[in-house]
Parts: structure tokens; C-alpha cells; sequence
């Protein structure tokens, strides 16, 4: 038997339940019956983030990042492209610190851009700076293995 795991879904955060063998298999929402995996990172703000850290069974990698940021903004493209690698098996996100400081202020985030990874709402591990996306997949996968 196959294990359900719970992805939270990028387009209206309704849980959903999906088989881990059909995660390959770009499921969809059960609600809005928009794909799950979209291979692109999901903005966050205070609601969504809670849904996602909190519920979702697959990891998620957050860049916590603001507008104003140079290098936050030069990452940007890798940490798209890193999305489209890691998924399905990670959902990356990025918070804007600057729109959502509440939501950073309990992770002690002292620079930008800094990625968290969590695992069942627990940080798994975390690296500041700007990188390139296979550091980024390197990274999240040296994690993951340890």
C-alpha cells in the first residue's frame, strides 16, 4: 500500500491528499482542480505560510526575501529554476519580509535572502546568501540525506 501524503495546494492552500507514487504524476486540487505542482515558486504572506510550513508532508524550502534586496532579486532566477528540479519532491516558496515581518520576526532572520528548509513545520535547516540553483539543489538534497 502506498502512503497518502498531504500537499497543500498552491493555488486556493486547500490540503489535499495524494498517493506518494502519484506525485510524479502532476496531480491536481481536489477544490480548484488546479495542478499541484506548478514548478514555480508560491508567495506566501501570513495565512498561507502557516498552511503551507504546517501541513504540507513534503519539505518546504522558503526564501525569505524583500523588494529592496539586490542579491535577493539576482537569485530569483535560480531559485525558480530550482524549483522546476526539486519538484514534486520539495515545494519552494518565497516570503516578502518586508510585506510579512510578523511572519518572519519568530525565525530570527538576520539578512536576506535566507532559505529555510522545513519538514512537518519544524526547520530542518537554513543558509543565508545568494546562490545559483544547482547550489540551491545541492543544498536541499545534502539536507535531505543527512
Amino acid at each position: 500500500m502506498t502512503e497518502a501524503l498531504h500537499i497543500v495546494c498552491p493555488h486556493c492552500h486547500t490540503t489535499n491528499r495524494v498517493q506518494q507514487a502519484q506525485l510524479g504524476s502532476a496531480p491536481d486540487c481536489g477544490s480548484c482542480h488546479q495542478p499541484l505542482f506548478t514548478g514555480a515558486p508560491l508567495a506566501l504572506d501570513a495565512t498561507s505560510f502557516g498552511k503551507h510550513v504546517q501541513r504540507s508532508h513534503i519539505p518546504v524550502l522558503v526564501d525569505f526575501w524583500a523588494p529592496w534586496c539586490g542579491p535577493c532579486r539576482q537569485m530569483a532566477p535560480a531559485f525558480a529554476q530550482a524549483a522546476r528540479e526539486l519538484e514534486p519532491g520539495v515545494r519552494l516558496a518565497k516570503l516578502d519580509t518586508e510585506a510579512h515581518p510578523q511572519v518572519a520576526a519568530p525565525y530570527g532572520i538576520r539578512s536576506i535572502p535566507t532559505m529555510v528548509l522545513f519538514q512537518g513545520g519544524r526547520e530542518l535547516s537554513r543558509i543565508s546568501g545568494a546562490m545559483g540553483a544547482a547550489d540551491i539543489v545541492r543544498w536541499v538534497r545534502s539536507v535531505q540525506s543527512s
